[in-house]
């Protein structure tokens, strides 16, 4: 039995506690989903309040921006090629009553549709577009992201592509792939300059025929440069007239 002087210290003593419980504080950064009997009452703080015990539940919901890792996905591009991706998602809680009653966990149900919808989306896309285009790609998953989970209250800011991976064998293909195009480009490089090159010598050949001087001063200038090397090489220079003379007398 428990004397009767000691019922005023525990009395006290519970209403102490009673009222200790009823007051909390939350952060600049949080908010406090308020249920009343099981029903939903209204979201409070940031500060002091008040959640009458037994009657009132509180869950507290972090506003600040989270960042999470999603997990590395096995990818099958457009073009059959089996790549290992990862990424990372920043979002936070825009609205807290419906981050806690329309969805369970928004933390796991925002992890699974981010690995989903990353599955999905880089499976529409060819290997050169994900190495290319991921700013583009990075948006796209956003956009998705972000739709999805306005309904969770959550707003997705940003998502990044963090590492493509492939098998040894791809990257020895992709190797010799920008090798044969380093050797195309070249090859075409050659030939455009093979083609400026005859029009240049062309519109030369048109100039010297106008003037048979200009192609005798040509020649002795050839001479000139054949004689500054040191070789055997025998040189008979003959008169462009004489040359000429047989021409006419072989038309005769």
């Amino acid at each position: 039995m428990i004397p009767a002087s000691l019922f005023p210290l525990i009395l006290f003593i519970f209403l102490v506690l009673l009222l200790s419980s009823m007051f909390r504080v939350l952060r600049e950064y949080q908010r406090g989903v308020i249920f009343l009997l099981g029903r939903f009452y209204k979201v409070k703080g940031p500060g002091l309040i008040i959640v009458v015990p037994f009657v009132q539940q509180v869950v507290r919901v972090d506003l600040r921006t989270l960042t999470m890792d999603v997990p590395t996905q096995d990818v099958i591009s457009r073009d059959n090629v089996s790549i290992k991706v990862n990424a990372v998602i920043y979002f936070r809680v825009v609205d807290p009553q419906k981050a806690i009653i329309n969805v369970e966990n928004y933390l796991e149900a925002t992890s699974q549709l981010a690995q989903t919808t990353l599955r999905s989306v880089l499976g529409q896309h060819e290997l050169d577009e994900m190495l290319a285009e991921r700013e583009a790609i990075n948006s796209h998953l956003q956009r998705i992201l972000d739709s999805s989970t306005d309904t969770w209250g959550i707003k997705v800011s940003n998502v990044e592509i963090k590492h493509v991976d492939l098998d040894e064998s791809m990257i020895r293909a992709i190797a010799r792939q920008a090798e044969a195009e380093r050797v195309r480009r070249a090859k075409v490089i050659h030939a455009s300059g093979e083609l400026e090159a005859s029009k240049k010598l062309q519109e030369a050949a048109e100039v010297l025929s106008k003037q048979p001087q200009a192609i005798q001063l040509r020649y002795l200038q050839t001479l000139t440069e054949i004689s500054g090397e040191h070789n055997s090489t025998i040189i008979f220079p003959l008169p462009m007239e004489l040359m000429e003379a047989f021409t006419r007398r072989h038309k005769d």
